[in-house]
């Protein structure tokens, strides 16, 4: 069944996971191995189709592998070349502001901004769009990721 608390610790999990990757590679660990974990136990490849439109893909917008989705996190495997790696880039925080969750019986929907902290201290705002789905185990899966950057203000 989907909760809300079931929602926000998946996002927990979601940022903490970013959070990790960046920490071992500034400080030579195994970056790889914890991206791999991370898409292999967060996200629906495996089970089911996955709509992945990262943020900062341009080329290849779309993601539909799981190898296209590590390379968009950690830039290891060539799947994609237009990749840098964005979990790699020094991120300390994540922290998510959800304008919305719809929640459903084996489905919820959230909407908002996620915030990412770099070592710089100025956090980069990301607007996100998250469909999450119950794997055969109960166990919550993202089979929607969008992410973007901001219009820029009018102002």
């Amino acid at each position: 069944m989907m909760t809300l608390e079931r929602i926000h610790k998946a996002q927990q999990a979601w940022g903490d996971g970013i959070v990790a990757m960046a920490t071992a590679h500034l400080h030579g660990g195994d970056y790889v191995s914890i991206a791999q974990n991370h898409v292999e136990t967060l996200y629906a490849y495996g089970m089911s189709t996955v709509l992945f439109k990262p943020t900062l893909a341009a080329i290849e917008q779309f993601r539909p592998t799981f190898e296209q989705a590590l390379s968009y996190f950690v830039a290891s495997n060539n799947a994609c070349l237009e990749d840098t790696g964005f979990a790699i880039k020094g991120w300390t925080k994540v922290r998510f502001e959800n304008a919305d969750i719809l929640l459903h019986e084996t489905t919820a929907l959230a909407m908002g901004n996620y915030f990412f902290t770099p070592l710089e201290g100025n956090e980069v705002k990301v607007e996100y769009t998250f469909g999450y789905v119950l794997d055969e185990t109960g166990a919550l899966r993202i089979n929607l990721h969008h992410s973007s950057m901001p219009a820029p203000s009018e102002e």
